[in-house]
């Protein structure tokens, strides 16, 4: 195993993709984990690969087309977010529609990838991901993430309370629930396709899921929930660039085992110090007037 001294580290760190690679990170730690207290909450855990799938149909038409490969699967992914919601009349109903859109996106694109001639190996590079190649317009459509997911959060704290605990009671309570979960799945869709760039979309739960997996073992409302999320997001995601960086690893698998790492060590946390996930969004309302 190859580890590299602190001061070759510290020189690496002066490299411009390094940098830019670290403030992705930084940035997704803000946005990304938050999206994952959604797909918990929605339990919507397909949705992942459905929008991989999603977003592999977008980079085809990306490569076919000559425009950019990943905006292409940026704008793919949010229209398949907006269009499945309202297949999603039910909680079951959303990971059923995940389904359908997955098998459908799929067949989409090795149709389109065998008639079109396009190189499909290309394609399916782009969503193995390479966190060093990360862009200007990658900076950016994590920062919008970054601002307008928690953003979201605290403006609709209350009415997302009401639909992560109970549909029908947000529904009675006079909440839009098909425009807020429109709205929440574009975001996640959203929020898929652009951490494929980090950590590729077969590892894309290190950003997302995970993070919140282990916030939900340790906040007791939606708002702490959250706020631990983000935190998790954050330590997991230097820890883990700094350790592939000493390490000389690729930085993707190591982000996933060290988040994997601390929501095993947080599940260890003995039960009677954590509450129930559907707790939080009915603990939280009161104090959201």
């Amino acid at each position: 195993m190859t580890t590299l001294a602190t001061a070759d580290i510290g020189a690496l760190l002066q490299l411009v993709p390094v940098q830019r690679a670290g403030a992705a990170l930084l940035l997704a730690a803000v946005g990304l984990p938050v999206i994952g207290v959604v797909i918990v909450g929605l339990d919507i855990m397909p949705v992942r690969f459905a929008m991989m799938h999603v977003a592999l149909l977008g980079i085809a038409v990306g490569l076919l087309t000559g425009l950019d490969p990943m905006l292409c699967a940026l704008v793919a992914c949010a229209l398949a977010g907006a269009g499945v919601a309202p297949l999603a009349r039910t909680p079951d109903g959303l990971s059923g529609a995940m389904g359908l859109l997955m098998s459908l996106a799929i067949a989409a694109a090795l149709l389109l990838l065998a008639v079109s001639g396009v190189n499909a190996s290309g394609a399916f590079a782009l969503l193995w991901g390479s966190i060093l190649s990360v862009g200007t317009p990658d900076l950016v459509v994590l920062g919008v993430l970054a601002v307008l997911v928690p953003g979201l959060f605290w403006w609709k704290r209350r009415d997302i309370g009401l639909l992560l605990y109970d549909r029908e009671l947000a529904q009675c309570s006079g909440v839009d629930v098909r425009a807020l979960t429109a709205a929440l799945l574009v975001l996640v869709a959203v929020a898929v396709a652009g951490a494929i760039k980090l950590t590729g979309a077969l590892l894309v739960d290190a950003l997302t899921l995970l993070p919140a997996l282990a916030a939900r073992r340790l906040g007791s409302s939606l708002k702490s929930i959250t706020l631990w999320a983000i935190g998790i997001g954050v330590t997991v995601n230097l820890t883990g660039f700094l350790l592939a960086l000493w390490l000389d690893w690729p930085p993707g698998p190591v982000l996933v085992l060290t988040a994997g790492a601390l929501v095993l060590a947080v599940h260890l946390i003995s039960e009677r110090r954590t509450s129930p996930w559907r707790a939080p969004a009915s603990a939280s309302l009161p104090s959201s007037h």
